[in-house]
């Protein structure tokens, strides 16, 4: 583990230890974190089974808590960006009585991963969460608490499901508490996440591979625009619906399966935009396919300019950025050092990601700032850890 992430794990587990001694009167037995992610490339990809580049960033949840025998899930949350109430207390799940989504909205990716986590019997638990990953911003705070909920649910019943099963689990709550019809790259990233690499996900085989990123000359630095969307909101689901349109058109199971040019040949099956929706997913699966493979032989000039790609055939094609994250873009690609730069995430706001010489970081910094209209936040990362469990 890097140190960086090492004293940033460090900080959290230290504020919630405290916020847990404070509200249930005694110290945590279990402690688990697991990171957010920024995806390097490969966007609206993974629930059109095709590939994504994801790495682990050191921003993370920690997960701190003790079972209890009076059946009860009694849940704290430290995060000031989440909606009210910040505590929260329920009986455990059974077959008459499931669980269900509901208010406050941060608890019911925890309360998802419980309801559908496979071993039993769980005993009730007191619990604290703890994040640094920032809500909205396209880096997954989403999974990470997911995978955190999922990492702590182990420790009081072991499951013995892979971790593909793992995800899944994950994932499933993220579609049925929290109405987002995401893909697996999140969870999957947020269990698998290895220090100084990046991940290649197929999300149709669920194959990954690791892709290094250790240059110490090279740096990730990540973009947060401070403006909010929501996934839930109607655009994401209408992208995916236009997107298993356009493969059922063309007679396929999925856009993974759809060359460029049987795109263009079954041009009239479509309206026009949902041939550009289109164009961008099967677009971008090549081009996470060659820039694992520039990053791999370490041809950082050639990732770059994919990365730029992508961001343009999102933002025309896709059309899920908007003016903030382009003049972020913008900005970051007019900065000496800058190999190339992206929307990540949703869209609709969020993060930028950007690759760039370690040693030009703090001055593209100020230029992006110095550029961009808003009150940017920035967060330099290296390839992160996945889940883990953490000693008290």
């Amino acid at each position: 583990m890097a140190a960086s992430e090492q004293r940033q794990l460090g900080e959290l587990l230290a504020k919630a230890r405290r916020a847990f001694l404070e509200e249930f009167g005694a110290e945590p037995e279990l402690a688990v974190s697991a990171p957010g992610r920024v995806n390097l490339i490969g966007e609206h990809t993974d629930y059109n089974e095709g590939l994504v580049l994801p790495m682990a960033v050191e921003l993370g949840t920690v997960l701190v808590g003790s079972p209890r025998a009076d059946g009860l899930i009694s849940l704290l949350t430290t995060s000031e960006d989440a909606d009210e109430p910040r505590r929260l207390q329920f009986p455990l799940p059974t077959t008459q009585r499931p669980l269900e989504p509901g208010a406050p909205h941060w608890a019911n990716y925890v309360k998802g991963v419980i309801q559908h986590y496979p071993a039993a019997p769980l005993p009730g638990f007191s619990a604290v969460v703890v994040s640094s990953v920032p809500l909205g911003g396209g880096l997954s705070s989403s999974a990470s608490l997911e995978v955190a909920t999922y990492t702590f649910l182990q420790q009081l019943c072991p499951d013995s499901g892979t971790i593909a099963a793992r995800a899944q689990v994950c994932q499933r709550a993220e579609h049925s508490f929290a109405g987002v019809p995401c893909g697996i790259m999140d969870q999957l990233i947020a269990l698998l996440g290895q220090k100084g690499h990046a991940l290649l996900i197929d999300c149709r085989s669920l194959e990954t591979s690791l892709v290094p990123l250790l240059d110490p000359k090279l740096a990730v630095l990540i973009t947060n625009s401070n403006v909010r969307h929501s996934l839930g909101s109607s655009e994401y689901p209408l992208r995916r619906r236009q997107c298993e349109e356009v493969a059922r058109a063309l007679g396929k199971e999925s856009l993974r399966e759809v060359q460029l040019e049987e795109l263009e040949a079954g041009r009239e099956l479509m309206s026009g935009e949902a041939f550009r929706r289109a164009r961008h997913v099967v677009g971008e699966i090549q081009r996470t396919a060659r820039a694992a493979a520039a990053l791999s032989r370490g041809d950082y000039r050639a990732f770059g300019r994919l990365m730029v790609e992508s961001h343009h055939s999102l933002r025309d094609d896709y059309e899920v950025s908007c003016p903030e994250l382009d003049q972020l873009v913008e900005a970051a690609l007019s900065a000496p050092g800058v190999y190339g730069s992206r929307m990540t995430g949703g869209g609709f706001g969020g993060c930028t990601v950007t690759l760039l010489e370690a040693s030009a970081a703090s001055l593209v910094m100020q230029h992006i700032q110095g550029q961009y209209s808003g009150t940017a936040t920035f967060y330099l990362s290296q390839a992160a850890d996945g889940a883990q469990v953490l000693r008290l």
